[in-house]
């Protein structure tokens, strides 16, 4: 045994590998992820008291398997079990000591394949995405969504249970349905790096434990998916987003725009393997929405000041992105790259266009950018009553405060 530490950055690696092969020995999902779950409670306890053990995966292991065997030797596991199909004896399973390897494959895509089942509800694949592959406890990620351990306990519960009804096995996708599955997969991991960015309530701007995840799994993906464009550009967006996170939050917590960030604070490191890695990407096959995304995150991270930064074209990027991937999302930040181009007007033109659209009245960021644009143009009165209505529409502290010093401002 070590001394006492820190394991939560040594236990998440190791959660898909454990779970990976419980599945694949036993099956029932479900049953073999809660042992898992069961078992990592037991390390982040006893591992800090006693320390690390010598085989981390082989204590894991064991663990997850006599926790799973108390499972089916209760009534009600007896008679599932029953109904499904006999599964081996422990002892047949469990190695002895020193005798369990950490096997060669890494399932943590499969199991993202598994999680990010389209019988799932896109909350619960990031919930079940975070506990199942993340190795996060039901109360961490209850905690980071700001809802009710309950609540995110009936969301796992649900997302379980809707695998098994679609009777999902474990394995990867049919080919046809691999790139749509991908697609799905990237999808959720880029939902829970945002969510980690920039939260969408609460009284924290970041929630760090929730992008570091993301990252990690983005990385785990593209170590099976080396020569996938669009899991390279994901990976290159969120180091190169992920850099400037020291510099967003003043030292009370408060909101500092991008560009009134030091950028003295911006992680070096990790704009450099952003930007090498879009760098190497682009242009060596089809360009997808992530790779231009990361290419415009780079744009900015490489201009040494806001006053030097290539608008010009990062508002032709955006016009690649609109193709590639419209949406009102796209064209709210497009607003932003045109109005530093060719003047505040034009940018409120491309939000006229979207004023319409429903999904834009579910948020605060139309009224805040109409606010934005609006103060440039030289009305500050229409700016303060976007930027009061922005205020009242999100639920994160940082963001109404900056929005409400805004209107203040201009008051």
């Amino acid at each position: 045994m070590s001394g006492p530490v820190d394991v939560g950055e040594l236990l998440r690696p190791l959660v898909p590998r454990v779970l990976g092969l419980l599945v694949r020995r036993h099956g029932q999902f479900d049953a073999c992820e809660d042992a898992v779950q069961e078992a990592l409670l037991a390390a982040s306890q006893q591992w800090r008291t006693e320390g690390v053990p010598e085989n981390p995966h082989g204590w894991l292991m064991a663990v997850a398997t006599r926790r799973l065997t108390d499972q089916w030797r209760s009534e009600s596991a007896r008679r599932r079990r029953e109904e499904t199909v006999a599964v081996r004896e422990p002892a047949a399973v469990v190695a002895g000591p020193g005798e369990e390897r950490v096997p060669d494959e890494d399932d943590t895509l499969t199991l993202l394949f598994l999680c990010c089942h389209p019988a799932v509800s896109a909350p619960s694949q990031v919930a079940l995405t975070l506990r199942a592959v993340g190795g996060l406890t039901t109360v961490q990620i209850a905690k980071a969504f700001l809802v009710p351990e309950a609540t995110m306990t009936r969301r796992i519960t649900r997302a379980k249970e809707s695998i098994a009804a679609a009777g999902s096995t474990f394995g990867e996708p049919a080919a046809a349905e691999y790139a749509e599955r991908l697609r799905v997969v990237l999808q959720v991991v880029y939902l829970i790096f945002n969510e980690g960015y920039t939260a969408t309530s609460g009284t924290d701007l970041q929630v760090p434990e929730l992008a570091h995840e993301a990252i990690r799994l983005t990385r785990a993906v593209r170590a099976r998916c080396p020569d996938d464009g669009e899991v390279a550009g994901l990976l290159a967006l969120m180091l190169l987003t992920d850099a400037r996170r020291g510099a967003r939050t003043a030292p009370d917590g408060t909101l500092v725009p991008l560009a009134e960030q030091d950028r003295d604070r911006w992680d070096r490191a990790m704009i450099a393997e952003g930007a090498a890695l879009i760098g190497r990407t682009l242009g060596r096959g089809p360009v997808g929405a992530y790779q231009v995304q990361a290419a415009i995150a780079a744009l900015h991270d490489e201009a040494p000041s806001a006053e030097t930064t290539d608008w010009v074209q990062i508002a032709q990027l955006y016009e690649v992105l609109q193709e590639l991937a419209p949406s009102p999302v796209v064209t709210l930040n497009q607003a932003i790259a045109v109005a530093m181009v060719d003047g505040p007007a034009r940018g409120l033109e491309l939000l006229d266009s979207i004023a319409g659209d429903s999904r834009m009245k579910q948020g605060h960021r139309f009224d805040a950018v109409r606010a934005h644009l609006l103060d440039q143009a030289g009305d500050p009165a229409a700016a303060r009553e976007h930027y009061l209505r922005a205020a009242r529409r999100t639920e994160s502290l940082p963001e109404r405060r900056y929005l409400e010093e805004q209107a203040g401002r201009l008051g």
